[in-house]
């Protein structure tokens, strides 16, 4: 049995003085993270928790926010991450729906958390994670008052450890239900992928509250350095590769591309970049290039995964990019990669048949990394879970070798004069357009077609394109009845806190009169 609260402590015996966390100015060896683990474990306990209790947390990254996942852990506490970029009221709804008794404000989050008091009745204590502040209970002041030794608590490995809430773009956010053995299956997953050892350290890039928190779990096992930026600020993130000597860190494609444009990017020194792992969302084939023109000693995985699979799924490995260089195997800049260790995917029809080589399904996946269920959703949790497996959601294709072919979500398929459209297949051809700098493609509602393939774009600074040139370079490269009808020009789109463009928004608009959002 080996569950969170094991790392840190593993950790502290045979790394002691290791180097394990940096986070601005301030750097903490394993046995110093271990014994301010265990305080703040100690402190829960204290406060009255038991087993299975639920405690909120609304925080950017931070050393700090690394202790309370492994304190949390400790002391058979369970974790639900706040998306800091909710409104109130969506972040009443999630605590409430947790049943959360404690609840964690870090830095700048202090007023807006105080703001939800009236509405927060079963919150027993208020904690401040970086600042004394009025009503809080000071972080630091409830690790002095408690003891540094081992809690007491006899944690299992399946036992609920993190309590996650979706995105919620299709409804209300859904709890994940992630155990300590659904985490550190993936963990271990990407351990053996990504070749990790003592000797690699990793930037913690993207948010805490999100599942791309695997960094913190991965590196730690193995006794490496974690590098924590507080927001994904690429200055910031140059900087840290550069100065601590990163050698991994893990990006979603949005914000890759926002680094390979960045004015200053070839003044500073990446040479200690390993590997470069993107995901979280599809990345166009010309930001790829791009990237492995860019960084020609760095090695590229990527890494597809979801939520409810803790998050990895599968992987395109290094020597599959380096057959991408060489021309071998151009066809896998598409590719999502074949299955994960320890995971099973396949592709089924809408009867969960699996379909033929290189048709069309529903991408599904199965091994110990996968979700408990949603919280408090029983019916939802059952079909999802159908026949062992979870259904994803996604649609795509596998190929005579197991590659992964993501086409799009199940949901944002365009139907367009009975003829189907994936939104990404014709996002990928607006992304070689040298004036594009980013791009959306919905459904929008059409007299004619019922539907139409509506196109979105923000250009380059300094650049210019007509609607019309653009819609005839897609039909240089597509189907025209995959092209666009119409294009918008846009200064931005939405985006989640990870940078990954959300495409029901872009959607949403242009639906927003109509009563449902289909034709």
């Amino acid at each position: 049995m080996y569950t969170l609260g094991d790392i840190p402590r593993s950790g502290a015996t045979f790394f002691a003085e290791k180097t394990a966390i940096v986070f601005e100015n301030k750097r903490l060896s394993y046995r110093e993270l271990n014994e301010r683990i265990n305080r703040f474990a100690n402190a829960l306990i204290k406060l009255g928790l038991n087993k299975g209790d639920r405690i909120a947390v609304l925080s950017e990254n931070s050393d700090r926010y690394v202790e309370v996942y492994y304190a949390a852990a400790k002391a058979g506490v369970v974790v639900t991450p706040l998306n800091f970029r909710l409104s109130e009221a969506e972040l009443v709804t999630i605590v409430d729906d947790s049943g959360s008794a404690i609840y964690i404000a870090g830095d700048g989050y202090e007023e807006k958390s105080r703001g939800l008091r009236k509405d927060l009745k079963n919150i027993r204590q208020w904690i401040s994670l970086d600042n004394e502040a009025d009503g809080y209970v000071f972080y630091e002041s409830l690790l002095r008052n408690s003891p540094k030794n081992e809690p007491e608590i006899a944690v299992d490995e399946n036992e609920l450890a993190v309590l996650l809430y979706t995105g919620g773009t299709t409804g209300l956010p859904k709890g994940v239900m992630l155990s300590h053995r659904n985490l550190l299956t993936s963990a271990f997953s990407i351990n053996l992928s990504y070749s990790f050892t003592r000797n690699d350290s990793a930037c913690q890039v993207l948010p805490l509250f999100h599942v791309a928190f695997w960094t913190i779990f991965s590196l730690l096992i193995v006794g490496g350095k974690v590098v924590i930026v507080r927001r994904p600020y690429v200055e910031e993130i140059l900087t840290a590769v550069q100065n601590e000597r990163c050698t991994h860190v893990n990006l979603v494609p949005t914000l890759l591309s926002w680094i390979l444009d960045h004015p200053r990017f070839d003044e500073f020194d990446l040479s200690s970049l390993r590997l470069l792992a993107y995901g979280g969302s599809p990345i166009a084939p010309e930001v790829l290039r791009k990237t492995l023109q860019r960084l020609p000693t760095t090695s590229f995985a990527q890494g597809y995964g979801l939520t409810e699979a803790a998050p990895f799924v599968s992987w395109l490995k290094q020597e599959d990019h380096d057959l991408i260089i060489q021309g071998k195997r151009p066809e896998l800049t598409r590719s999502i990669g074949q299955g994960a260790p320890f995971v099973e995917i396949k592709v089924v029809d809408e009867n969960d048949v699996p379909v033929k080589v290189c048709e069309v399904g529903e991408i599904v996946a199965r091994g110990k990394n996968i979700m408990m269920g949603y919280w408090k959703q029983p019916d939802i949790t059952a079909k999802t879970l159908r026949g062992g497996w979870l259904h994803t959601g996604d649609m795509g294709t596998i190929d005579q070798d197991g590659y992964v072919y993501l086409m799009d979500r199940k949901a944002d398929m365009i139907i367009t004069g009975g003829e189907n459209v994936y939104p990404k297949e014709v996002e990928d051809i607006l992304h070689e357009h040298r004036a594009v700098l980013e791009c959306a493609v919905a459904s929008a509602p059409d007299e004619k077609w019922g539907e139409r393939v509506q196109a979105v774009v923000v250009l380059r600074t300094g650049e210019r394109a007509t609607e019309e040139e653009i819609i005839d370079f897609c039909k240089s490269r597509l189907s025209h009845y995959k092209c666009p009808k119409h294009v918008e020009f846009w200064k931005e789109l939405p985006k989640t806190p990870v940078g990954k463009i959300t495409r029901n928004a872009v959607k949403a608009h242009f639906w927003k009169d109509y009563d449902r959002k289909i034709a």
